[in-house]
């Protein structure tokens, strides 16, 4: 494994030369100073003071020799790149990352193992009498070693990290995938998914349908990182949240802060199973937004406007309505159309009520009747079955929607 050299720290090819017996020598005691490092490190660093036994306590000693074998391998070969343990701490560091353990604990260790390790080395030296030269040679191969071994784990861990990283996002695509596909979603299955995407299953969601943004920016992720499921590649692109109703995190006000402005359909709150008919819900809305039927800006919640997503659940279905019941409009002029139209559906809302009708259109009563005259000439006895009515007052909704987006 090729490592960097770090600021300040010589190449092992112009550092004074140390001599090689010593290396045999501190070999022989590699061993005794395993242990006393250990220890050590054991002592000083909380994550690592478990109990003296498992695989936890191999691992670790493991390291210390592994770390102290390439110091001693440095001074008998001075060429020797020291791969095969650099390799050893890129798995440890990769180790430490699935474990969920902290990379500043692995360094801290790192740190107090290898200076523990050089006073225990440096006295033999000392014994030895080398000269100052030879100790500082000795001091830089010991810097050297850590910095290498620290690298080494440093990059097993991101590694590690983003696989993990990667890895979650696809399992919690794979569960979004599943509860939005069409048909009956059995729990259990969904469970099963949940808990490898360490997503907590809740009681109720809502599924957001979101417009489609001209580039794909960090952004685009709303609420993701709050545990909310995000597909952005989908059309339209989409989220579940959890728990949508309740008083936590996905409240209105956080919830339109963190879309940063973009349009956006709420689906109806339902159950976790039941993911896939909040989508529907919310790409009609988002459809009906984008033609101005609904708000075209903000956030539009469809359990504020049930009524228009009933209406337009079936298009030509709805146009067949029109064209049947408002057949007698069709006899007056584009402008008198309209105006009738508006007069009939606020009467019919009212209750028949002419005061009423006035004070909503902002009209005169008496406007209000010479147009009701008109409608009874048209429509005649229809105006007053219940239910012709009901169906005059759908087919004249739509077309109040219709000429509002207009």
């Amino acid at each position: 494994m090729a490592v960097p050299t770090p600021h300040g720290v010589p190449d092992r090819r112009d550092a004074p030369p140390v001599p090689p017996e010593l290396a045999e020598l501190l070999r022989s005691q590699l061993a005794v100073v395993a242990d006393k490092v250990e220890e050590e490190v054991r002592r000083q660093v909380p994550e690592y003071a478990r109990p003296a036994d498992g695989a936890y306590r191999r691992n670790l000693r493991s390291g210390v020799v592994q770390a102290l074998t390439l110091f001693v391998d440095h001074i008998a070969d001075p060429r020797d790149d020291g791969s095969a343990i650099a390799a050893t701490y890129y798995e440890l560091g990769r180790g430490e990352a699935v474990e969920g353990r902290s990379l500043d604990a692995l360094q801290s260790a790192l740190r107090v193992g290898g200076l523990h390790a050089w006073r225990l080395m440096g006295r033999t030296a000392e014994r030895l009498g080398l000269d100052s030269t030879a100790v500082a040679a000795l001091g830089e191969l010991a810097f050297r070693t850590v910095h290498e071994v620290a690298q080494a784990a440093a990059a097993g861990y991101a590694e590690a990290q983003l696989r993990s990283s990667d890895e979650l996002e696809r399992r919690r695509r794979r569960l979004l995938d599943l509860l939005l596909e069409d048909g009956p979603v059995a729990l259990e299955a969904v469970q099963d998914l949940a808990h490898s995407a360490r997503w907590p299953v809740p009681r109720t969601v809502a599924v957001v349908a979101l417009a489609a943004a001209p580039d794909r920016r960090e952004e685009d992720r709303p609420l993701a990182a709050a545990g909310a499921l995000v597909d952005m590649e989908s059309r339209p692109p989409s989220m579940l949240v959890p728990d949508p109703d309740g008083s936590g995190r996905f409240g209105g006000r956080v919830f339109t802060l963190a879309l940063r402005g973009r349009p956006a359909a709420i689906g109806p709150t339902v159950a976790v199973t039941e993911a896939a008919q909040s989508l529907r819900f919310a790409t009609r809305a988002l459809g009906l937004m984008g033609r101005g039927i609904l708000p075209r800006q903000g956030v539009v919640r469809c359990s504020d406007h049930l009524s228009t997503l009933l209406l337009y659940g079936d298009e030509p279905l709805l146009e067949r309505l029109q064209a049947r019941v408002l057949a007698p409009l069709d006899t007056v002029s584009v402008g008198q159309r309209e105006r009738l139209a508006e007069t009939l559906l606020a009467w019919l809302l009212s209750g028949s009520n002419v005061p009423d009708v006035a004070v909503r259109l902002h009209i005169h009563p008496q406007t209000v009747r010479y147009r009701l005259r008109q409608l009874e000439k048209l429509f005649g006895d229809a105006l007053h079955d219940p239910e012709t009515r009901l169906d005059l007052i759908l087919a004249l909704r739509a077309e109040a929607l219709h000429t509002r987006r207009n």
